[in-house]
């Protein structure tokens, strides 16, 4: 079992909470956590950018990580949507057990076109 925080960020809180009502009803992930309004700086198409946004942690098992993904890309309006994944390397093993128990085995996810 390897637990992994799957780590992306949406343009507003709307949009972050439809992502975690899909991960959750497909039990693609245990938690999400949608944090409080963030300003990104980045460079995009040679121009840098400031953006306000909402930043997403997700708890999943790493066997899981496509089907996050797909759903991800599947709901977000982002060109190309910040989807990164950590490994989690310690924790509180009952916590851990829970991620594990909170998703199946296989997931297959229902995915939507651009919900």
């Amino acid at each position: 079992m390897e637990v992994i925080l799957v780590i992306t960020s949406f343009p507003d809180k709307a949009s972050a909470l439809m992502l975690a009502q899909k991960l959750i009803e497909s039990r693609a992930a245990a938690c999400i956590n949608i944090l409080a309004e963030a300003t990104s700086v980045y460079r995009w198409q040679g121009e840098t950018e400031t953006t306000d946004e909402i930043p997403v942690f997700i708890k999943t098992l790493a066997e899981h990580y496509v089907a996050v993904e797909k759903i991800i890309k599947a709901i977000h309006p982002y060109e190309l949507p910040e989807i990164i994944a950590v490994p989690v390397k310690t924790g509180l093993p009952a916590y851990l057990q829970w991620v594990a128990d909170e998703v199946p085995i296989i997931v297959e996810p229902i995915i939507e076109n651009k919900i």
